[in-house]
């Protein structure tokens, strides 16, 4: 048993200065894209590199939740479009003042300009009933799907591809549109599509919506505020 398990390990070890610089470049200049997007199509080639980075993404348990919807069509994406704008109306009834007005001034989506959509689900019952390391937080098949769209995320942004997550819809709007089952939960829109710029910060930081937090104000040690 041991020697079997001893044949599985590998090196591990340090990345080269090269390799461990691009990971820290993918990950501080990946944006959420929403207006950057060329026509041009990505080839299968690509979107199953990134669908394999995503599927290499850890989950509890070893589930693997996820599955990926891939739409390209024109009358589909249209159609997740109205539902968005549907929300997006509903979204800023929510905000006053000027942050209202502010609101209502930003893209917040590429759905029809993107060349690709793939929507991003989670099915809970893909380990069973009882599933190693859910027992105690039943989320957790969710935090793995996110893991596998942080991993698509990356590989897009090292393959020059822009990604936009779309949140605002209504969750029984899209499920209508495909004929995703109940049980099975909708993570991320994500709309993709190849760009030759990107916003040197976050774009909601740079039309001054947020800006990011100092990261010394969010580090505790030992207990919490401390």
């Amino acid at each position: 048993m041991h020697a079997s398990l001893n044949h599985a390990l590998v090196a591990a070890g340090e990345f080269t200065h090269d390799e461990k610089a691009a990971v820290y470049r993918a990950i501080e200049t990946r944006r959420d894209v929403r207006d950057q997007f060329l026509p041009d199509p990505i080839s299968d080639d690509v979107v199953n590199r990134l669908l394999k980075a995503a599927h290499s993404a850890p989950s509890v348990g070893f589930m693997q939740p996820w599955n990926f919807l891939l739409v390209r069509s024109e009358e589909k994406r249209r159609a997740v479009w109205e539902a968005f704008d549907k929300a997006n109306r509903e979204a800023a009834d929510m905000f006053t003042g000027e942050a209202r007005d502010k609101y209502r001034s930003l893209k917040l989506e590429g759905i029809l300009k993107a060349p690709l959509s793939i929507c991003v689900t989670c099915d809970p019952t893909r380990g069973g009933k009882v599933v190693l390391g859910r027992t105690h937080n039943p989320r957790m098949d969710v935090y793995s799907t996110v893991c596998a769209v942080q991993n698509l995320w990356l590989a897009a942004r090292a393959e020059g591809v822009g990604v936009g997550w779309v949140s605002i819809f209504h969750d029984r709007d899209v499920r209508a549109i495909f004929g995703i089952p109940e049980h099975v939960e909708i993570v991320a829109w994500l709309c993709l599509g190849y760009v030759n710029e990107l916003y040197r910060e976050p774009e909601l930081a740079v039309k001054g919506w947020r800006q990011r937090l100092p990261l010394e104000e969010l580090i505790f040690e030992e207990r919490w505020g401390g």
